[in-house]
């Protein structure tokens, strides 16, 4: 089925108005229609279309990787111009719909194919790789068969039109009835008058508006759960307000041997033995939890320097170090409908660089960053000894001093655990630091199993079952004993998570969820910063390695190809600038042997003869396409799917073949008993088509 004249032109006007592509949706028009005007034709056949098809489909997946790797601004500049600066983005939504509204002219070659071919129509096997592998095989139902691509090529016009941010003006809902109407009037049925065909599109159009209606209503309904569903989807490793420990459960603890963080030490740098996510002041036994404290509950705002790619933390530090860090945001915020994390962060970091300009940051007191933007975050973070950002223990207000505070149902098992140390009157932070340390390397192991332990009483908590009784456990019962002993001697601590550093990867370092990590943060009277101090026997990390050292591969390899996936998915990674030169010579290829194999661009398609199809149906050998041909040649086609009757009723309306009429319709008679019934043609009957057709010729008028 052909579209009306200009219908397709009007399209692409449209398409140009309503995706900021106007020039080009004009002349992609003026070529089209420019076949209206001129009889030079090609000649294409089956193959030439299979490859032009694998043309368009080409150049739509090189411009729909190079969309989703771009970085640039929308429009036709940007696949000249591209930018390749890494902190800028686009939302993957943004950049679906620009591809989108690329697609009529990646799919152009086609129509344009179609339009001046001397048979304006597509073989079906040209296009469709199981049409062709049917054929292959032996199946020539289709063979022969053919289609005009104008009409889906029109919608996919209006299609592409709507793909542009709703600013709630009714534009392209008019542009689109318009179109629409037009394409629906040329192939109406005749049966019904103009009041009743108008009547029932005024319907459908209401129908259309009703629904809109209704879409925009159900959307704004389930727009306030939106939030709470992308946050169960995006679940956070750990939560910036608490950390529920596994202490007191039975059973094994495991974690996985994923790799969650990338590290590469900067000229030389040696990695931090710890990255730091978050830090905990309140201690309730009854639920075995750590919890941020109320006057640190609130996070600040962090202001990216002029650059928009740098974060000052500490303003005036020195930071002797540097390493890339690269992690995902595994939580999702609320608020800017984007994923979240927090950033795993060297000890005493002072500024991160060469960060994604999109980012937004917040900090707490407690020397927590809280990161939203890309689910992938690859930067620097600058560090060395000294000052941290977390803020100084609040020990000088007797009744908020969190950084003091010990559950009043530990202390007896503290109490007994201090009276073991046996340390001096009046001793010093630093040797009771040593005395603690020695306690738990000496006198307790490391084990992620824990079991029912028969000589506690069964009223203790599971730290006091662990400082008196077991004395073994993971890195929680650990980092939460040490911190509560601290207190009680009178030391200012904090319960810190995240991850610990240790495993090389050639030049760089690798960090798996197994190494997840919890230990022990002092205040360093002397000093006026924070020092890590960890308890945990150094064998669990032997013994981590141990549990998870089978199919250690194989579970890298997927890390590696998820890392991967991920850099091209969140644009951290600049592919976009070698895409299409990677494309552009097959392209280029494919485009040259399709203009150049063999062919030549004719004026008069009809003169030259053609290879003869081999007929797989029975009257394919009728004499009467010689007549269809001459008429053709007159400039009296046939269209795709017309039936013989109706096209010759209209050629025989040309006065100089007036005196045709009668042979020419008996031929046709004849034509149909030899082509389609099943008893077909006798003999004479045979001869006498032939005959006829003969006759015919020569009566054909030379003008």
């Amino acid at each position: 089925m052909k579209t009306p004249p200009f219908l397709v032109f009007a399209a692409l006007l449209f398409w140009g108005w309503q995706s900021d592509f106007l020039l080009a949706g004009a002349t992609l028009g003026v070529v089209l229609e420019a076949a209206r005007f001129t009889r030079a034709r090609w000649e294409l056949d089956e193959a030439d279309f299979s490859r032009i098809w694998t043309f368009c489909v080409l150049l739509t997946i090189a411009l729909a990787a190079y969309v989703f790797t771009n970085n640039a601004e929308g429009g036709l500049r940007g696949l000249v111009h591209a930018r390749t600066d890494p902190s800028a983005t686009e939302p993957g939504g943004l950049n679906a719909m620009r591809f989108l509204r690329w697609l009529p002219m990646s799919t152009f070659a086609l129509l344009a194919a179609q339009a001046f071919n001397r048979r304006p129509s597509v073989p079906m096997t040209g296009i469709s790789i199981v049409l062709r592998w049917r054929q292959r095989k032996g199946d020539q139902d289709f063979a022969g068969h053919f289609m005009d691509v104008s009409y889906p090529y029109f919608m996919l016009c209006v299609f592409a039109a709507g793909i542009h941010a709703n600013t709630g003006e009714a534009t392209y809902f008019l542009g689109q009835c318009a179109l629409v109407a037009w394409a629906l009037w040329a192939v109406r049925s005749r049966r019904f008058g103009l009041v009743v065909w108008l009547g029932a599109f005024v319907l459908v159009v209401g129908m259309g508006v009703a629904g809109g209606y209704g879409v925009n209503r159900a959307q704004s309904a389930i727009q306030n759960f939106n939030a709470q569903w992308m946050s169960r989807l995006f679940t956070q490793r750990t939560d910036p307000l608490k950390s529920i420990t596994g202490m007191g459960r039975i059973g094994d603890l495991k974690l996985s041997a994923k790799i969650v963080i990338w590290l590469a030490p900067r000229g030389g740098a040696h990695p931090p033995a710890y990255l730091r996510e978050a830090s905990y002041r309140i201690y309730q036994a009854q639920k075995q939890s750590w919890y941020i404290g109320a006057p640190v509950r609130e996070y600040q705002p962090l202001r990216p320097e002029a650059d928009n790619a740098t974060w000052v933390l500490l303003p005036g530090k020195k930071n002797s170090d540097a390493i890339n860090i690269s992690c995902y945001l595994e939580g999702w915020s609320r608020d800017l409908s984007e994923p979240e994390g927090l950033l795993p962060l060297p000890s005493g970091c002072g500024r991160l660089e060469n960060a994604p300009s999109d980012l937004v940051l917040k900090k707490n007191q407690n020397g927590a960053v809280v990161a939203a933007g890309r689910g992938l975050l690859i930067f620097e973070a600058a560090y060395g000894p000294g000052a941290t950002i977390d803020a100084p223990p609040d020990v000088t207000n007797a009744t908020n001093q969190f950084d003091l505070n010990v559950p009043t149902n530990e202390i007896p098992a503290l109490a007994q655990v201090v009276s073991e140390l046996n340390l001096a009157p009046g001793a010093s932070e630093a040797e009771k630091l040593q005395a603690v340390g020695k306690f738990f390397l000496g006198k307790f192991t490391y084990t992620t199993w824990q079991g029912f332990d028969k000589q506690a009483d069964t009223n203790a908590t599971p730290l006091t079952k662990f400082l008196l009784t077991s004395r073994s456990g993971h890195c929680e019962y650990f980092a939460s004993a040490t911190v509560l002993l601290l207190r009680q001697l009178g030391i200012p601590a904090r319960y810190g998570v995240g991850y610990a550093v240790h495993e090389p990867r050639g030049g760089d370092y690798v960090v798996r969820e197994r190494d997840a990590h919890a230990w022990c943060l002092a205040w360093d009277s002397a000093a006026k910063t924070w020092v890590d101090f960890d308890t945990t026997p150094p064998s669990w990390i032997g013994i981590e390695t141990q549990r998870t050292a089978f199919g250690l591969w194989f579970a890298d390899l997927r890390s590696w190809l998820g890392f991967q996936f991920a850099k091209f998915r969140w644009q951290q990674a600049n592919f976009q600038q070698y895409i299409l030169w990677a494309l552009f010579p097959m392209l280029l290829v494919l485009l040259l042997h399709i203009i150049f194999r063999k062919r030549s661009w004719r004026k008069n398609p009809g003169a030259k003869n053609k290879k003869t199809v081999p007929a797989h149906w029975p009257g394919l050998d009728s004499e009467f396409y010689q007549l269809e041909a001459k008429l053709a040649a007159r400039g009296l086609p046939r269209e795709a799917g017309e039936p013989l009757s109706d096209w010759l009723q209209r050629a025989l309306a040309e006065p100089a073949l007036a005196s045709l009429r009668g042979p020419l319709l008996e031929l046709l008679r004849l034509h149909y008993r030899h082509r389609f019934d099943p008893a077909g043609l006798d003999e004479a009957g045979r001869k006498g088509l032939a005959q006829k057709a003969w006759d015919c010729l020569k009566m054909f008028p030379r003008a």
